[in-house]
């Protein structure tokens, strides 16, 4: 079947819900979501979102902590707009019913994390994400002109033969096991990151990477897809990485840095600290130097975690500033007010993406991302904590004020083509899907993670286009499924992230290669890959 709107979403983050908003002034929206509506990234956001709020803060301040955290890869025209930003963004939030933590002064109680200079970190308790979307999320359900459609997966975008000009997407409605055709103006990305590539994230099951992959495919540019951020502490479970929840699909649970920001201190298993050893903000430096750090002293002492001590703080002030962080770790039997955490890195957050403008336009006519799946040079080489949330906010703010002000002269679809069925049986043996899940990521974590090297990097690019020629046979000799065509982009994401990161001879941010320990000024420039 064949659907027709005027702007297509695909993602419901906080991205794609505040762009809805926006857009529907004018617009009617469609919003593909392949789980339930809040299943995105954006719903385990605990830390907060960046925004100069306090008189003692500047933009100046934040414009250079989020420079310097890039590794001289952040676009500083595009730091100095998405952070000037923060405080009518921060405003529009709040007049929405986003309510914030405030303190005794009934003032925003703010936070401060690794690699910023003041405290500027507005959160709602320790589930900000959370509280945001649902926000957003009521009201896009009451608004007449965007319609929600959950628990459909996007397969490939829909060009304009002659023009390039991107106008609909396929996608399979899980509940039916139908593919539809779904056209409009313009479409939007908004699918987040791909961490489920990695064998240990902290990212639920939807982050395959499906915009990135799908926009690949359809010939878009994509940058710096080396730059992987694992976040420093995620708990360590000893007995398995288990749901934490019959609601949650989250296998490791995030310890928010802002336990570091409140006093958290990192420590050997002995009891001694070690981050003054690797940066002068110690516990509270750049989220790469902290990773490497704490994969450094664990490859040293052959031990399992290290871990997270905030016991010296006062324990009311614990479990009113951390309620969320304080429960789940007693489920795992940690009292977190008289014991300290144990914890590991976990792949966290995808810094590259697709290439695109400060208003989120693509290098596609018709396409723009917004998100952590696009590549705005906001992050650079290493996002800076807590930009996240405010980079989504803003880009869907440009992409909506950009999209209006063109509409006009956005051609109309003129040819509507229904999805072509390829395999038509059904793939009997689903161990071969998850065969191939297991391996890919297993082989990314041991071969792509923290610290690489061209032979560990040469490796996985040779195993990993096994898997490519495999899944592409399955994707054409079967009927699809959303477990084959999460594979799919899971396998392709893999592969393009180990292209980039061969492409850099050098380590800079969030990319560290035991063959080039170095930075380096030639190579201080943007890693762009396109089909």
């Amino acid at each position: 079947m064949v659907f027709k709107t005027d702007a297509i979403i695909v993602g419901s983050g906080i991205a794609g819900l505040s762009l809805a908003l926006k857009l529907s002034q004018k617009l009617d929206v469609l919003i593909l979501t392949k789980k339930e509506v809040l299943e995105a990234n954006t719903r385990y956001a605990q830390g907060g979102i960046a925004s100069v709020t306090s008189i003692e803060d500047d933009f100046s301040s934040h414009v250079k902590d989020t420079l310097e955290a890039g590794a001289g890869l952040c676009k500083k025209e595009v730091v100095e707009k998405i952070i000037g930003q923060g405080p009518r963004l921060i405003k529009e939030l709040v007049a929405l019913g986003v309510t914030f933590s405030k303190n005794q002064k009934k003032e925003f109680d703010l936070g401060r994390e690794g690699g910023h200079s003041h405290r500027r970190v507005l959160h709602a308790g320790d589930t900000t994400g959370n509280a945001i979307v649902e926000v957003l999320l009521d009201q896009v359900l009451k608004n007449a002109k965007i319609k929600v459609l959950e628990y459909h997966v996007g397969i490939d975008l829909i060009l304009d033969s002659k023009t390039g000009h991107c106008h609909g997407i396929y996608a399979l409605d899980t509940k039916t096991s139908q593919i539809h055709s779904y056209f409009s103006k313009i479409l939007i990305l908004a699918s987040g990151g791909a961490g489920k590539i990695y064998l240990y994230t902290t990212n639920p099951d939807v982050a395959t990477g499906d915009g990135i992959g799908m926009a690949y495919r359809a010939g878009a540019k994509l940058s710096n897809l080396e730059f992987v951020q694992f976040h420093p502490t995620s708990l360590y479970n000893p007995h398995g990485w288990t749901k934490l929840s019959s609601d949650s699909s989250q296998k490791i649970f995030l310890i928010s840095e802002a336990l570091r920001g409140e006093g958290g201190i990192l420590k050997l298993i002995s009891g001694a600290p070690f981050m003054q050893n690797y940066h002068p903000m110690k516990d509270l430096a750049p989220r790469d130097i902290v990773a490497r750090a704490i994969d450094c002293e664990m490859k040293k002492s052959g031990d399992d975690y290290v871990l997270l001590d905030i016991t010296h703080r006062d324990p009311d002030f614990i479990k009113k500033r951390f309620p969320h962080i304080y429960e789940v770790c007693l489920k795992f039997g940690y009292n977190i007010t008289s014991s300290p955490i144990p914890v590991v890195p976990a792949a966290h957050y995808f810094c590259g993406g697709i290439a695109c403008n400060v208003m989120g336009e693509s290098s596609i006519p018709g396409l723009y991302a917004i998100g952590e799946t696009a590549s705005t040079g906001l992050h650079g080489a290493n996002r800076l904590a807590s930009n996240s949330l405010l980079e989504a906010l803003a880009m869907a703010d440009f992409a909506a004020h950009d999209i209006l002000e063109k509409w006009d002269i956005f051609p109309e679809a003129t040819f509507f083509p229904e999805w072509q069925e390829r395999g038509a049986s059904d793939l009997q043996e689903a161990v071969v899907i998850s065969q191939n899940w297991d391996e890919i990521r297993r082989l990314l974590w041991n071969y792509v993670g923290i610290v690489r090297s061209n032979k560990r990097l040469l490796l996985a690019q040779k195993r990993i286009q096994l898997f490519l020629e495999e899944i592409n046979q399955y994707y054409w000799d079967y009927r699809l499924t959303k477990d084959l065509i999460e594979l799919r982009n899971v396998a392709l994401c893999a592969s393009l992230v180990i292209e980039c990161a061969l492409k850099r001879k050098e380590s800079r941010g969030l990319h560290y290669t035991v063959d080039y320990p170095q930075s380096k000024i030639e190579e201080c420039h943007d890693t762009i890959i396109k089909k």
